[in-house]
């Protein structure tokens, strides 16, 4: 079996249009469902706390992201007490 090596981003190996917006995205989400899950959230809970409701929760934590923007994604974060520090730099 031949095996290629992929690159740091899933989204760019699988021709993914907007691949680093997906990725990010998708970094976003998963510190979302970890806070929840290290605070024993409900969804809920969750969705109380974020101002939203249990199936988008539930969707967003099930990785699926359309209709979530990255900035509703950073404004979750800060709802969950997460400070958030944007780098920039030269790609790799």
């Amino acid at each position: 079996m031949k095996q290629e090596k992929g690159s740091s981003n899933v989204f760019t190996d699988v021709n993914v249009p907007q691949s680093a917006l997906y990725l990010a995205k998708a970094q976003l989400a998963h510190q979302i469902s970890t806070v929840i899950g290290e605070r024993n959230l409900t969804q809920t809970e969750a969705a109380e706390i974020l101002g939203i409701n249990q199936p988008k929760v539930s969707a967003l934590i099930r990785g699926n992201l359309d209709g979530f923007s990255s900035d509703r994604l950073f404004k979750f974060l800060n709802l969950l007490d997460r400070d958030i520090e944007i780098v920039i730099r030269p790609p790799y």
